[in-house]
């Protein structure tokens, strides 16, 4: 049997602690404290003998000085007796689903569960799910004075709600809000009980991914103005912060920082913006305007909304590619889908607008984007094809070291003779390598390079001499 994988850190005196096992300790006790009060709680709820007047007198589990993602998470927020039970108790269908059967108890009188426990039955899942209605039983039983009390914790004011990590809003139709689930979203669990950094999941509710890189800013080779607007950029990042609170230029000057990328394909945007999250620490989601525009009325504002949601409260930055497509000219208003459409695009412009941090709109020619969202740009950055200068440098830091161009290979002839973008050459690199590993050969010949760069060229529709 293979072992499990455990997770080591050091803590404020550097000693190595072994995450896993920290984790399951502080979780042991709090489950054993959230299923006393449940049994409390029922006990009360029923008139039955109990040594306890109110679920208050069931002290939680002692987390000062406890190790692990999970008391880190309790002690960082401060989480009084109300918000560790809602964080626990989101938590149970994930690590312990089992501790909420005691809620599937009937009403015989009506042959059918409680409706005051709250909870779903899901399909795929055996236990019951709590709700948030199942949370407002759990802290307040049948008191409405205190229901009232706790409603807006519940609904709003609990950390992992504003974190965006319970959906509380989520519900179907016109159902009541605390009929929503109440549960850690899936994409956060890893944070809460391991301490693995948050990442989002690409799907189609969820229509964005990460964008990163293993190269640096010594492997972009960009004009010098190209190069002094990505510095602003990054010192935005740096500085934003302190030129719109310590200098008080808030009151003026709008949040965050918008952009166009624009320029032929290949020639770096989409590498500038991986770079610019590495060099500054931020996370960059790339967005998936093909599945975010829908046909469907409606839905490109709901679709981006979880996108705009999660990236203003992680700190993301945000890239459209080929942003033409939903930011392009709108439609002249000819129909009800027209205006509609016109007015979902306007819509998520105002959010681009308010966002709080770096939006980068990536496309391939600038007159492609309404000049009415052009203006709200601080930038405009052209990505132009590489000169014969900038191809000869990309060509040089191209090559792999154990499978370098031949030295008879006239390189800067090579550089001078065929106009492609950096994207392109990859391609070409990808194609004359894979040819020599599979000749035997030790290096790369410059009838083998030239060979394929005329193939990509072809591919691109471009008529060669």
């Amino acid at each position: 049997m293979e072992k499990p994988i455990c997770i080591e850190t050091k803590n404020h005196n550097g000693t190595i602690i072994n995450t896993t096992s920290s984790n399951a300790r502080v979780l042991q006790a709090e489950l054993a404290w959230l299923s006393l009060v449940l049994q409390t709680r029922l006990e009360l709820h029923f008139q039955q003998e109990t040594p306890y007047n109110s679920i208050e007198e069931l002290t939680p589990p002692e987390i000062v000085g406890k190790e692990g993602s999970y008391a880190n998470f309790i002690q960082e927020h401060k989480l009084n007796f109300a918000e560790r039970l809602l964080l626990i108790l989101a938590l149970v269908p994930h690590i312990k689903p089992e501790a909420m059967d005691i809620l599937l108890t009937k009403n015989k009188d009506y042959d059918r569960r409680y409706s005051e426990f709250g909870g779903l039955l899901l399909e795929g899942h055996l236990g019951l799910i709590p709700t948030a209605e199942t949370a407002m039983f759990l802290l307040a039983g049948d008191d409405l004075e205190k229901r009232l009390q706790y409603h807006a914790l519940v609904t709003q004011n609990f950390i992992s709600v504003r974190q965006g990590m319970i959906g509380i809003s989520q519900t179907k139709g016109n159902s009541p809000l605390l009929s929503s689930i109440w549960m850690i979203a899936n994409e956060y669990v890893a944070s809460i009980i391991t301490g693995t950094p948050y990442q989002a999941v690409y799907s189609p509710d969820f229509p964005a991914q990460r964008l990163y890189t293993k190269l640096s800013w010594q492997d972009l080779i960009v004009s010098r103005s190209t190069a002094r607007s990505l510095q602003e950029i990054r010192d935005w990042v740096t500085h934003g912060q302190t030129v719109l609170e310590a200098l008080e230029l808030g009151k003026r000057l709008k949040p965050g920082y918008k952009s166009l990328f624009y320029g032929l394909p290949g020639t770096g945007k989409s590498m500038a913006a991986a770079l610019l999250g590495k060099s500054t620490g931020k996370q960059v989601y790339k967005i998936d305007l093909s599945m975010t525009v829908s046909k469907y009325i409606g839905e490109t504002e709901k679709n981006l909304a979880k996108v705009f949601d999660q990236a203003q409260q992680h700190d993301w930055i945000l890239f459209f590619d080929e942003a033409d497509s939903l930011f392009g000219q709108r439609t002249q208003v000819s129909s009800a889908n027209d205006r509609y459409g016109n007015q979902e695009i306007g819509y998520l412009l105002q959010r681009i607008e308010d966002f709080p941090g770096v939006v980068i709109l990536a496309s391939n020619l600038k007159d492609n984007i309404d000049e009415a969202f052009t203006r709200r740009f601080q930038s405009m950055i052209e990505f132009k094809m590489p000169g014969a200068e900038e191809r000869y440098q990309l060509w040089q830091q191209s090559f792999a070291e154990k499978l370098p161009l031949d030295a008879k290979a006239d390189l800067w002839n090579i550089a001078e003779s065929y106009e492609i973008s950096g994207g392109l050459m990859m391609n070409v690199i990808r194609k004359c390598t894979l040819q020599a590993i599979t000749n035997g050969e030790a290096t790369i010949t410059q009838q083998s390079l030239e060979m394929a760069i005329r193939q990509e060229l072809q591919k691109e529709g471009v008529i060669l001499s």
